[in-house]
This record gives structure tokens, C-alpha cells and sequence, in this order.
């Protein structure tokens, strides 16, 4: 398994790189990240386990080890991890499906002409 714990830091070094090179970038990047916590409506830790379901399905190693680290720094319990995670398998799976309609449709389409 991954060193979650120096893949963490390696990302966050080489973020404080691309700051240095496009200062911009990472300063909208970071206004992006701020934005739904201004809104008061969900608390920290349901943004983080929705962060960690959608990190998931963009399978970003990156967001993973930051967003775990800032769950457990906020009292985010396995089980209540598990449940988010459960909630992004099921929508992939979900997706699966619709895009397996929409493949079969295809093949419908193409056969046709």
C-alpha cells in the first residue's frame, strides 16, 4: 500500500510549486475550495466525506490523501466514511448502467445504417 502520510506531503510541495510558476491558478484553486464553506449550509466534515465520494470517481490518489487527513482531523468516523464511499460506488455504478443503454443504443444505431 501507498504511504499516505508522505504522498500527502509530496502533493502538497509540489502544489506550493505550481504556486511559484502560476501564482493565479492555485490562488483560484483555493478560492474554489473556500467558496462552500462560506455558505454555512454543510458543516466541514460532510464537505470532506463528499470530497472523498467524489474523489473516488475521479480516482485522484492526490485528493484522497488530503481529504482523509482533514476527515479524520474533524471526527469523521469510519463507518460514516464507508457510507459516503458506498453513496460514489453506487452512482459509478449507476453511470455504468446508463452508459451501457447508451452503448447498446449505439450499437442499435449503427447496425441500422
Amino acid at each position: 500500500m501507498i504511504d499516505w502520510n508522505t504522498y500527502r506531503q509530496q502533493i502538497v510541495a509540489g502544489v506550493g510549486g505550481v504556486a511559484k510558476l502560476s501564482p493565479d491558478t492555485v490562488k483560484g484553486y483555493a478560492q474554489l475550495s473556500q467558496a462552500g464553506a462560506r455558505t454555512g449550509t454543510l458543516d466541514a466534515k460532510t464537505r470532506e466525506l463528499i470530497a472523498l465520494a467524489v474523489a473516488i470517481t475521479l480516482r485522484c490518489d492526490g485528493c484522497i490523501a488530503v481529504h482523509t487527513a482533514e476527515a479524520n482531523k474533524l471526527g469523521a468516523s469510519k463507518e460514516e466514511l464507508a457510507e459516503a464511499l458506498g453513496v460514489a460506488i453506487s452512482v459509478n455504478a449507476g453511470a455504468a448502467l446508463v452508459y451501457s443503454v447508451r452503448t447498446m443504443d449505439a450499437f442499435d444505431a449503427a447496425a441500422q445504417a
